[in-house]
């Protein structure tokens, strides 16, 4: 079969047409002018140029194509034009949908996102939950919900569309890096000074690129399937790093409050007196203030959705980050001993 991959050069995108390619699928991946396709190189795949809001180059990508995988978005808690975050993900997802109606593709997987699904205050979330776009805290996800909100109607008019929610993926090739990868990332450089109490679930991006694969096989068109694996909290996470590397955890708990000020304050002097992304993204704040843990049984049972111990992930979300010269603490890269994958 020959499918199409938006946003091939991404993190879930690259580690998906990796295991297409694997598993012996025709591939076509989409990427666009100038991206970094690091995740792409010695693979038997077509790549192309194309563009979300060109419509021809999207009809021109799908062209002799089966189905269609659509991962792409931009992926960042800020930006300068917010509207750039709504025109991608938003106006995109509707483009390769039309596209996608037009040459006929048989089945459809579109890359949605935990946050738009709905949790209740201390409860778990599952696939039933809906969110509600005026608590969701960034441009980002907002984007991703109403982009789903799209998805859902051409579903309901008959397009063979599966949506798939990854919860937090982590692991190699995160070439941006994205947020997530940036707390990796921002921890091997020495710069998690402190850590707020908030709880996410993590899962390997390989298992999210299988999930991708399962759901395009075993998928029904209509539903939606968050693709996750451990519930975890901030400090547990920071404990697994420290146990990997053997760089001393944070001891400090701090307040939201307090992370909310030094957002400000950094989206003011380093986004808007500087013009860069700020390290501290308040929304990204916003977003901890509640956990975000999930049920993913129902991934796991009807599409068999692999849970690979999310310590092997960091762990080779760390030596990705360190062999491909994205940590630019040296004293940092000498002590660090790769050591056994601990258990959280």
């Amino acid at each position: 079969m020959k499918v199409l991959v938006t946003g091939a050069s991404g993190f879930i995108g690259g580690n998906l047409v990796r295991e297409l390619a694997a598993q012996g699928y025709t591939v076509r991946a989409l990427i666009r002018k100038h991206s970094i396709a690091r995740a792409l190189e010695g693979l038997d795949v077509e790549v192309v140029e194309g563009d979300l809001l060109k419509k021809e180059s999207l009809e021109k990508a799908l062209d002799g194509c089966e189905a269609l995988f659509h991962v792409a978005a931009m992926y960042t808690f800020w930006a300068w034009d917010p509207s750039l975050i709504y025109e991608t993900n938003v106006k995109g997802t509707e483009n390769i949908l039309l596209a996608a109606k037009e040459k006929g593709i048989k089945k459809i997987v579109y890359t949605s996102s935990e946050s738009t699904v709905g949790i209740a205050e201390h409860c778990t979330g599952n696939e039933k939950g809906q969110g509600d776009v005026e608590r969701i805290p960034s441009d980002y996800k907002k984007s991703k919900f109403l982009a789903e909100a799209i998805v859902a109607g051409v579903c309901r008019e008959g397009m063979p569309v599966v949506i798939v929610n990854p919860t937090t993926p982590i692991g190699p090739f995160d070439t941006k890096p994205t947020p997530t990868g940036k707390i990796v990332l921002d921890y091997l450089d020495g710069k998690m000074f402190a850590c707020v109490n908030t709880g996410l679930n993590v899962i390997d991006v390989r298992d999210v690129a299988k999930g991708h694969i399962l759901a395009l096989e075993k998928g029904r068109p209509g539903e939606r399937y968050i693709l996750g694996n451990k519930n975890v909290t901030l400090r547990e996470i920071m404990a697994a790093l420290e146990k990997i590397t053997g760089i001393k955890a944070p001891r400090f708990n701090i307040p939201i409050w307090f992370a909310m000020t030094a957002g400000y304050c950094d989206e003011f002097i380093e986004g808007k007196l500087i013009g860069r992304h700020p390290r501290i993204p308040v929304s990204a704040v916003k977003a901890s203030r509640h956990f975000r843990h999930f049920d993913c049984s129902k991934a796991v049972t009807e599409l068999g959705l692999p849970q690979t111990p999310v310590e092997i992930a960091f762990a080779d979300a760390v030596k990705w980050f360190i062999e491909n010269g994205y940590v630019k603490n040296n004293k940092a890269i000498k002590r660090i001993s790769l050591r056994d994958h601990p258990t959280m």
